[in-house]
């Protein structure tokens, strides 16, 4: 007799293997209902976005106004605030030091320049410099007219200058002399007076007081006691070193100072930050205030040169635009009812943080949308 083997009933399997089969339909149920939850939640969240966009809910957020008027750019370039017209003091003869000013000091026509020797020379107005002694009998000539000048503005000379070397000039220089304890000899060798256009500030010294010296040594670096701004426009932005032009220093601190181009060089090369030569134009600042300088012996400034300008044009701030496609910007307009209107505009000058505007559908006073940042 054979026997045959057949599954058992559903009631005779075994528990545990019944909770098992029963765990996994709960969890496949749960984790369809899930996700059809989470997917409601998206289309609601979404569909109340699109609804509030279209519903006139007026805009709460920040906005700004489309102005007209003139758009003026501007270029920046670096530069170095500093004392003009620096040029050395040279000894005139052989021999030791005996006398130098103290950095900083200015001096003024009539002072001191140093002492070889206990020889003094002394600073004197003028712009032409001393080429040969002044001595009784010499040829008439610029130069003469030049220390009778002088010498009439120090308070030694009555007469009118004139570019003959005569009895009132021997005179002149002999009270000069005397007022500053030298022997009157009526004559001024080479190299006893230096002639400045105005008062000279004494810079770094090279020498030393007890040094031997030879002629034409350095010794000391002076320069006029007024500031300047140095600095180069690229070779491309020519057109910006144009003398008188007004322009704006931005000092160390934040301070601005105005101030207009008062020299221009010619094309120079120069290092480039790459360390590639670039051809530049050496310009040079004066400032409209000199007093908002004093503060610096020498510093790196920032220059700014007017440069394109546009004339009664809309303008709004940068960060209003957005861009529809690569080639389209536009700004999102705030109606009257408050809701917003995406209007494409064509751009113009970017200048100052704000961008040139044109279109149809804008026009001044109207707000646009400024995302915060």
């Amino acid at each position: 007799m054979s026997i045959v083997e057949t599954d058992p009933p559903a009631e005779d399997v075994p528990r545990p293997a019944r909770r098992r089969r029963l765990f996994v339909a709960l969890a496949v149920l749960m984790a369809l209902a899930l996700s059809a939850a989470g997917a409601f939640w998206v289309y609601s969240a979404q569909a109340a976005v699109t609804d509030e966009n279209s519903n006139g809910h007026p805009f709460t957020g920040t906005t700004d106004e489309i102005t007209r008027g003139d758009l003026q750019g501007n270029t920046s370039v670096a530069g170095t605030l500093k004392f003009s017209g620096s040029r050395p003091i040279q000894a005139a003869a052989d021999g030791i030091v005996t006398a130098l000013p103290e950095p900083g000091s200015v001096l003024t026509p009539g002072s001191r320049l140093y002492a070889v020797n206990d020889v003094p020379s002394f600073l004197m107005s003028g712009a032409l410099p001393a080429w040969r002694a002044f001595t009784n009998g010499m040829d008439d000539g610029p130069d003469v007219r030049q220390l009778e000048q002088s010498l009439r503005d120090l308070g030694y000379f009555t007469e009118e200058p004139d570019d003959r070397f005569r009895w009132a000039t021997t005179q002149a220089i002999m009270s000069w002399q005397e007022a500053n304890g030298q022997p009157r000899t009526g004559e001024i060798p080479l190299g006893a007076v230096v002639f400045s256009g105005g008062d000279l500030r004494v810079g770094e010294i090279s020498s030393g007081v007890g040094e031997r010296v030879g002629p034409g040594a350095d010794l000391y670096n002076a320069t006029h006691t007024t500031q300047v701004v140095e600095a180069n426009v690229k070779l491309p932005d020519q057109q910006l070193a144009a003398l008188d032009t007004a322009v704006t220093v931005r000092l160390p601190g934040g301070e601005n100072a105005t101030g207009k181009v008062t020299a221009v060089g010619t094309p120079t090369e120069i290092d480039g930050a790459n360390g590639q030569k670039q051809t530049v134009i050496p310009i040079v600042v004066s400032l409209d205030d000199p007093v908002q300088a004093v503060a610096f012996q020498q510093a790196s400034v920032t220059v700014v040169i007017p440069s394109e300008k546009r004339e009664d044009v809309l303008s709004v701030p940068v960060g209003a635009l957005f861009a529809i496609t690569p080639e389209q910007f536009g700004v999102e307009v705030v109606d009257d009812d408050g809701t917003t209107t995406k209007v494409p505009v064509t751009t113009g000058l970017f200048a100052g943080g704000r961008v040139e505007i044109s279109g149809g559908d804008i026009e001044a006073g109207q707000r646009v949308v400024v995302p915060e940042r």
